[in-house]
């Protein structure tokens, strides 16, 4: 056909019946094709959607006909057509272009397509594998395509809601220095200084701290983080937060800018109405209710504490666990009265991957109750458990008695999995319930490296009301008198409190922050808490330090997981078949996202690398590494 003086004039699922009567030139592929005793229907597909082109032999020249008989699915095509009503009774009301079509005129042929290697409808189930390496054609599916926009809009709203509140987007350097914050850094050797390594950052936690110290006061930036961390299924090697930080405030500052900002986001890019603001419980309220300290709202359980009604009881595992200091807790499970052995056994087992020795329960149907522990018990005792419970015919309570951490972990697992099980979840539901969790502890024990380390990061304040106990936890950390050991919840750093807090959303972490340390000498009494030496401290952040004393401000912020936020939104929640547990395939919602194993089917990264490049780099692989890559080509 002639050459237009555009490309294309309109989009497919643009057109509507105010367009009837105009010439229209459209490019697209292939989404479906129809022959029907001479007239051809084609529906061309760009991203805004699909229009219906009619060939009729009686209106269209004959080559064009011909040509459109040939053409298959997904190839590329442009074609020139007037916009007409549809006749009578063929409207389809499923398309937004479902009252007109094109009448077609012209017909080009921009390139073909082979026979796809899985079909695109979206409700045919593909292997993961087989998408992620076509990626490209897996990103043609609706749903694929519709969640592409809604992280465009999403961001777009991020920013301009950013923009009108006084927030600068200020890029931060993706090559920067080692200063390890937790998780493990991905390495970049510099070629032009041998044997030195940058590193990709984690986040941009320090850039924006000395951002504040320069004085941008608010900054914003859409980052890409980078870590390097073991496979898991809802983590990717790569992803993308919304970074922000603020100076002269305090947490309920930060709090009220980011619900705002959630609020309006959730509106513009999806059209979801969220209420603020957010409820807020303690990190120990969360655990001692949720036994999580990322409730999931939707749906009830609690746990409950019954340690000092069996106290004294003649079940030896319950009654000795609480003289040792742990705790007797149950949940009651709502019509759950009725499982099996197999199914008991089967929580049982489940409890047993947190740490649990074994898990009680009472079974309360047909006017008894089933249990292997009740004969242990007065009847007041069990009266007093079913009263505080909750417990009715036909529920099920669960008890474990053991450590508080393996407890609250034990059965806070137990709630989400069963309120999964039950159906009291259900994501398609579209419920939205944050949550602000806050006053976690600053420090927390780490067993196997014998020392306290950040519960979040190191550059976290401590609540000014509990620098004290910073400083006394500190003194005692090289007191070999001192008569509580390193460790013990009574210890003076383990009730430290964090001026941090995380941001909850359907019982997922998608945000955290804190106000941050802007003093030198308080920097340094938190290196000294998590034994950092004092020369290594200098080595790894001097820069940092320094700064704080050249008129650093109070500041603080948080960074929002953006792509958990979009995996929510999205539905994009699923439960492994290993663990019976929920996670967030994040996978959904990037472009071109790794596998859980931090492979790359569509280019097949990671790939070696030629020994030259390797040389340049000034790296020699070790031996083992050869063996492996030999072994790998064959």
């Amino acid at each position: 056909m002639g050459e237009p003086a555009m490309m294309k004039t309109h989009q497919c699922g643009d057109l509507r019946p105010s367009h009837i009567g105009q010439t229209v030139t459209l490019c697209g592929w292939v989404n479906r094709i129809r022959d029907h005793g001479g007239v051809v229907f084609i529906d061309l597909r760009d991203r805004s959607g699909i229009v219906q082109c009619v060939f009729d032999p009686q209106e269209c020249p004959a080559e064009a006909v011909a040509t459109a008989r040939e053409v298959g699915n997904e190839w590329v095509l442009r074609i020139v057509g007037l916009v007409a009503h549809r006749p009578p009774g063929t409207e389809n009301p499923k398309l937004a272009t479902g009252e007109i079509e094109v009448r077609a005129r012209a017909i080009e042929v921009l390139n073909d397509a082979k026979p796809l290697p899985f079909p695109l409808a979206d409700e045919i189930s593909v292997d993961e594998w087989v998408r992620l390496k076509y990626r490209y054609l897996d990103l043609r599916r609706n749903r694929m395509r519709d969640i592409l926009e809604l992280r465009h809009r999403f961001t777009k709203a991020v920013r301009d809601f950013m923009h009108e509140n006084g927030f600068w987007e200020v890029e931060t350097p993706i090559l920067w220095k080692h200063t390890p914050e937790g998780a493990r850094e991905f390495l970049v050797p510099s070629r032009l200084h041998a044997g030195k390594f940058y590193v990709l950052p984690q986040s941009p936690q320090i850039a924006k701290q000395l951002l504040m110290v320069a004085g941008v006061e608010r900054y914003f930036q859409i980052a890409k983080c980078l870590r390097d961390e073991d496979p898991r299924a809802d983590r990717q090697p790569e992803f993308t937060q919304i970074d922000i930080e603020m100076s002269f405030v305090t947490d309920d500052d930060i709090y009220e800018v980011v619900e705002r900002l959630l609020q309006y986001a959730f509106e513009k890019a999806a059209g979801i109405k969220i209420a603020i603001p957010f409820p807020r419980l303690t990190y120990p309220e969360a655990m001692e209710r949720f036994g999580s300290d990322k409730p999931d709202l939707r749906f009830g359980m609690e746990l409950v504490d019954i340690s000092d009604i069996v106290a004294h009881c003649q079940f030896k595992a319950f009654a000795e666990t609480v003289a040792k200091g742990g705790q007797v807790k149950a949940l009651s499970v709502r019509g759950m009265a009725t499982a099996s052995r197999k199914d008991l056994a089967e929580l049982t087992e489940f409890a047993k991957r947190f740490g649990a020795k074994g898990l009680a329960t009472f079974a309360l149907g047909d006017g008894e109750i089933r249990s292997q522990v009740a004969k242990f018990l007065t009847d007041a005792e069990l009266g007093a458990i079913l009263e505080r419970c909750g417990a009715q015919q036909g529920d099920l309570v669960l008890v474990v008695a053991d450590e508080p951490e393996i407890v609250a972990e034990t059965l806070g697992n137990l709630r989400l999995k069963l309120g999964r099980q039950l159906g009291l979840v259900n994501p398609s539901d579209n419920e939205f319930r944050f949550l602000w969790v806050t006053d976690f502890p600053l420090l927390k024990w780490d067993a196997d490296e014998n020392r306290y380390s950040p519960s979040h990061h190191p550059f976290t304040s401590p609540y000014p009301d509990d620098i004290p106990l910073l400083k006394e936890g500190v003194r005692a950390l090289h007191d070999p008198n001192y008569p509580i050991p390193k460790g013990h919840r009574e210890h003076p750093l383990s009730k430290v409190r964090a001026y941090a807090y995380d941001l909850v959303l359907n019982g997922y972490e998608i945000g955290g922050g804190s106000i941050r340390i802007h003093r030198r000498e308080i920097q340094e009494l938190v290196f000294r808490a998590i034994e950092l030496p004092p020369e290594e401290a200098r080595r790894k952040f001097d820069f940092l330090l320094e700064a704080f004393e050249y008129g650093a401000p109070p500041h603080g912020g948080i960074a929002l997981g953006l792509d958990r936020i979009l995996a929510l939104i999205a539905g994009c929640e699923a439960t492994s078949p290993e663990t019976g547990m929920p996670y967030l395939n994040i996978r959904e919602v990037i472009a071109f996202p790794k596998t859980s194993t931090m492979q790359d089917p569509l280019t097949g990264a990671p790939t070696p690398v030629d020994e030259k490049v390797l040389a340049e780099q000034h790296i020699a692989l070790r031996p083992e590494a050869l063996e492996t890559l030999a072994q790998e080509q064959g």
